[in-house]
């Protein structure tokens, strides 16, 4: 199956290169477009959960990165509505493929 990584900018300006098992992401996010947080973490929800079925139905196991990438975008995007402590409305910005 094709890597691929996607990254982020995210409300702080920090950002993040994310793994997908899939080119699946590509149907789910578009690079220079930003989304509201909760918006690109169901996204991200979305798109990676089908990666890894795919993942599941090709070799017989889900692919456990793309849960723990997962887990990561949940905790980053958790930590920047903590950080904006609901003073404005927080987006992602997907800024390249890979």
């Amino acid at each position: 199956m094709p890597v691929m990584h996607f990254h982020v900018r995210w409300p702080d300006q920090s950002t993040t290169r994310c793994y997908s098992p899939s080119l699946v992401i590509k149907d789910f996010l578009v690079v220079g477009q930003s989304y509201p947080l909760d918006d690109f973490v169901q996204r991200s929800r979305d798109a990676l959960e089908i990666a890894s079925e795919r993942v599941r139905a090709k070799y017989g196991f889900a692919c456990s990165a793309a849960m723990g990438q997962l887990a990561e975008i949940e905790a980053l995007a958790q930590r920047q509505q903590k950080l904006a402590n609901g003073s404005q409305e927080l987006q992602v910005q997907v800024t390249a493929f890979d």
